[in-house]
């Protein structure tokens, strides 16, 4: 695991902590970063966790002075440990919630353990529908299967891939000349309002669960 210190970013430390996971750009955890500089989220961005050396989202973590860690789960004997160092690192960041913001690996079971009903993930459709799989996967099903309607979904991490409960979902229209493409880039426009304002929501203590469903109080 390698570790690059936070800078200091004038956030309050009082305000709630956030790990962040990824694994690509970080366009999402850069759609956080803003929500919070506007005051749409009164939340800090406590750590950075990447499954990536090269990963972009880590130039985002350090021009904004958030605290990183690369953790490579194919690095670890198994992903049992991978996943205690993961937990370790958020635990040390002293993160509340959790959001995977385009990371790659499946968390491993000790994590979601962990952190129940405090871990996110944003999903480019709209769930149960075409569950399973990272972008473009999801958008190119949707395609094939003639959708006139998808989006995306911010959903609790279980467990089972993809089938957490979900927290709050946005649509998107599939146009007839829609590629994979062009469909793709209008999701993720509402991934990046949908996730900052799904974690908010959690980080407000107003949700609860009522079987499968998240209800807010």
């Amino acid at each position: 695991m390698t570790t690059t210190p936070p800078a200091p970013n004038h956030l309050p430390e009082q305000r709630p902590g956030i790990g962040v996971l990824v694994s690509g750009r970080g366009s999402n955890l850069q759609a956080i970063l803003r929500a919070i500089e506007r005051g749409e989220l009164a939340a800090r961005v406590a750590l950075v966790i990447s499954s990536r050396r090269d990963a972009p989202a880590l130039e985002i973590a350090a021009a904004h002075g958030v605290g990183a860690c690369v953790i490579v789960p194919k690095a670890y004997p198994s992903r049992a440990e991978a996943g205690a160092a993961i937990v370790a690192a958020l635990r040390a960041a002293d993160a509340r919630v959790v959001a995977l913001a385009g990371y790659k690996p499946i968390l491993d079971a000790s994590v979601t353990q962990a952190y129940p009903n405090a871990i996110l993930n944003v999903h480019p459709s709209l769930l149960p529908a075409f569950a399973g799989g990272m972008a473009p996967r999801p958008q190119a099903e949707a395609l094939a299967a003639g959708v006139k309607v998808t989006g995306c979904t911010v959903h609790f991490v279980t467990e089972e891939v993809d089938a957490g409960p979900i927290i709050a979902q946005a649509a998107v229209p599939v146009l007839d000349d829609d590629s994979v493409e062009s469909l793709s880039a209008r999701i993720l426009a509402e991934e990046h309002r949908l996730l900052p304002y799904a974690i908010g929501l959690a980080l407000s203590g107003r949700l609860s669960l009522v079987g499968q469903r998240v209800v807010m109080r």
